[in-house]
């Protein structure tokens, strides 16, 4: 059994029976447990109107349980449509490096990331000082493409010297680089996403490399040796380099035509 029921509590109302998608709950004078397969995905004790109802395995961290009003979100529709037509590829930073109460700000946003079956196996790395020697890790697994894709030839001349370019092919005047891994692709994705989204609300900025995802693609065994404290059956799904922008942009630019079809 996974919850813990506060039978004094408890109405009967049977909200919490109608939100578990696994059977696990049902109401006769009480909520009760089935023992059905629980993958604590916490619906019922969300959305309980007495709070009868928490996880065992939440105990501890009840600092983390904050009620609202679920009929007031706290931003309209307008406002964050204009803050995502703001959002741009940010390349070129400032000599400012962010610090950890920066970083532990965006992984709060990480830290309420769906995730699939509700795993919750999403992890973080930012790299900074070993970040050179990451990326010759990168390098060393990607450059069997260097005929393929001009970028990885460019970045291997860079490594050799760094004069040959003004700035560095993969990361520009990028010097910090959070990396996510999962179990799952699209897992690791929305939890990086949502922590961008919170660094361009605290005035910072970045962009995605999909070149530095290769290493992975190509020879995830040997990348996993520079990671020996992350389970090797996680991947690593996203590439973030960030930093306080030094260009400001002022307009947005159009995009192709998202094509949607309704059947």
């Amino acid at each position: 059994m996974k919850l813990i029921i506060d039978e004094e509590l408890c109405t009967a109302c049977k909200q919490c029976s109608s939100v578990c998608i696994r059977d696990n709950i049902i109401v006769e004078d009480i909520a009760r447990e089935t023992g059905g397969n629980c993958f604590e995905c916490g619906h019922c004790m969300a959305i309980c109107k007495v709070g009868a109802i928490t996880l065992k395995s939440y105990e501890g961290k009840e600092d983390r349980i904050v009620d609202y009003n679920p009929r007031e979100l706290p931003i309209e529709y307008d406002d964050l449509l204009q803050f995502l037509k703001q959002r741009r590829s940010i390349r070129w930073f400032k000599n400012k490096r962010i610090d950890k109460e920066t970083f532990e700000k965006l992984f709060e946003g990480a830290y309420y990331s769906p995730s699939a079956q509700n795993q919750q196996d999403v992890e973080f790395v930012v790299l900074e000082d070993k970040l050179d020697e990451f990326m010759e890790l990168v390098y060393d697994i990607i450059k069997v493409q260097e005929k393929e894709f001009f970028r990885i030839k460019e970045f291997g001349d860079y490594l050799k010297d760094n004069t040959t370019k003004d700035f560095h092919p993969l990361l520009w005047e990028g010097k910090q680089l959070i990396l996510t891994f999962s179990a799952d692709k699209t897992s690791a994705v929305i939890a990086n996403t949502r922590l961008e989204l919170l660094a361009y609300s605290l005035g910072l900025g970045g962009f995605y490399s999909l070149f530095i995802l290769k290493a992975d693609e190509l020879n995830h065994e040997k990348l996993m040796e520079f990671f020996p404290e992350i389970d090797k059956n996680k991947h690593m799904y996203s590439s973030f380099i960030i930093g306080y922008p030094k260009k400001r942009f002022r307009r947005t630019i159009p995009h192709k035509n998202i094509e949607v079809n309704y059947y």
